[in-house]
């Protein structure tokens, strides 16, 4: 136990603000939480009362007594009759006195800061980078981000609430292995695929913490440092990264207006990652005779296809594409899907559906990593599912994108510098070639000093020497009294270059 401390300033201890988000009370429970367990309110001494504590923080005497009581049913307070409320000491035992860490901490020693030598080097990759206080810009162009906006907030509530019954709650407290939940994975056997004309069978679907980390399991299981492996040029930077770190020869392949253009090369690789539905990142879509050209291609070259199903709900002209994989007669199609992107890209849910040879297989291999996604999340998505949610979330979000799709369109067309752009027909993006002698590197950072986020594009070809003058404009997460404006500001930034 460290030493006692002289009798602490109650009122400096708290600082409660009726401005945040939490309640008064909330904000008093994880103040004393947080002096109990930093040792700064001696065990021996009283606490103020309720009364004596309302006054000083000039609150309610209620919320000082609902606070006090919540604090002892969680055993961080005793009640002593006719003496007051004490810390209980019990709930600062099993800790190491940080006296003693403190007297005993290690010097810093700069020269041991990079550790130890590692066997592979991620930190050379190209990645691309994004903001992380995003929304503090007036004209966030930003990709992969959602408008909070736009988030189902009371559906996800229900699904939540029927996930936290006392009876579910049994269910997925349990370490389930390798198993995944049983309703999510029926939902997607059931409402999700077959939406994208995908019938199969559950023992061929596994689930995964987002699309990544399915490319990573495909990558890991598939590839060593003899085995080629096909990607789109541009490409979805860290599937490229991914397939890099265990395979050996890249072999790229541009995309057209049809999609990606493959050729005799195809036989060198053992397998094809593709973007069918809405090409990352140029958001073209693979047109039907394409996609039957490229899977009579893999099954001429014994090739496998991984499909990465990307954006394929954000449909905004004509009838969706089917999937490769619904096309897949020969079973070479390895799908990848995501409920990140329309739901919540934090949630990190997403599936890999396969060969049951191939998802057994990927399953033992997701157990060593981390046994299985989080159960709660995997049922609460399974209800938000089953309820209907999903699909009604869908509709509002296509409808919400095509306005800003239009709207970002003409915007784009009404401005010289930025109206050489590729077709796009859904998804939640813009791919922009800028004037040749433009740097989406150096436009980017003069966007962002005035207040505009926008992704430059040269990371996601293949060559570091790749074209510099190609953009990423997002329009997922701005509103749309915000676009023309945006547009127009960024036109301008361009001209002065």
């Amino acid at each position: 136990m460290g030493k006692t401390h002289e009798k602490p300033m109650w009122h400096q201890l708290f600082n409660l603000d009726a401005d945040k988000p939490q309640s008064l009370q909330a904000q008093l429970r994880e103040a004393l939480v947080k002096a109990i367990l930093d040792n700064r309110i001696p065990v021996d001494v009283p606490l103020p009362s309720s009364r004596e504590l309302s006054r000083q923080l000039n609150v309610a005497r209620n919320t000082v007594v609902l606070a006090y009581q919540h604090l002892i049913d969680e055993s961080y307070l005793i009640a002593h009759e006719r003496r007051g409320y004490f810390v209980n000491h019990a709930i600062l035992s099993g800790r190491v006195d940080q006296e003693t860490v403190r007297t005993r901490a290690v010097p810093p020693n700069p020269e041991a800061e990079a550790g130890p030598e590692t066997a592979i080097d991620l930190l050379s990759s190209r990645n691309i980078q994004r903001p992380l206080d995003w929304q503090r810009f007036d004209y966030p162009f930003i990709y992969g981000q959602v408008d909070p906006s736009l988030f189902p907030v009371n559906d996800w509530r229900e699904a939540c609430r029927l996930s936290l019954r006392v009876g579910a709650i049994s269910q997925w407290t349990h370490d389930r292995v390798d198993h995944d939940d049983e309703l999510l994975v029926e939902q997607i056997h059931t409402r999700v695929l077959p939406r994208r004309g995908v019938w199969v069978n559950r023992d061929e679907i596994l689930i995964t913490s987002g699309a990544q980390n399915a490319i990573y399991l495909i990558a890991q299981l598939l590839l060593d440092k003899s085995s080629s492996f096909g990607l789109e040029d541009p490409c979805y930077v860290d599937a490229r990264n991914i397939f890099s770190l265990f395979g050996g020869e890249r072999v790229t392949f541009p995309v057209g207006d049809q999609g990606v253009e493959t050729d005799d090369r195809l036989a060198d690789c053992k397998l094809m990652y593709v973007t069918p539905s809405h090409q990352c990142p140029t958001t073209r879509t693979m047109p039907l005779a394409s996609r039957q050209k490229l899977l009579d291609d893999a099954e001429k070259h014994n090739v496998y296809i991984v499909e990465d199903d990307y954006e394929s709900e954000l449909n905004f002209i004509g009838k969706p594409t089917p999937a490769l994989k619904s096309l897949d007669q020969s079973h070479r199609v390895i799908y990848v899907g995501s409920l990140s992107k329309t739901l919540a890209p934090g949630l990190r849910v997403g599936f890999l559906v396969g060969p049951p040879g191939l998802i057994r297989k990927a399953r033992a291999l997701r157990r060593l990593m981390y046994r299985h996604p989080p159960t709660n999340n995997q049922r609460t998505v399974g209800h938000f599912l089953a309820l209907g949610h999903h699909d009604s979330a869908l509709l509002r979000l296509a409808q919400t994108f095509q306005r800003r799709w239009q709207i970002m369109d003409q915007a784009l067309a009404a401005h010289e510098p930025l109206s050489a752009i590729a077709p796009a027909f859904g998804g939640s993006s813009f791919w922009v070639r800028l004037p040749e002698h433009i740097s989406a590197q150096e436009l980017e950072k003069r966007a962002a000093e005035s207040s505009i986020v926008i992704n430059a594009g040269d990371n996601y070809f293949a060559s570091r020497e790749g074209p510099g003058n190609y953009c990423r404009l997002g329009f997922s997460s701005i509103h749309e009294d915000k676009i023309s404006e945006g547009i127009s500001k960024l036109a301008g930034i361009i001209r002065e270059m």
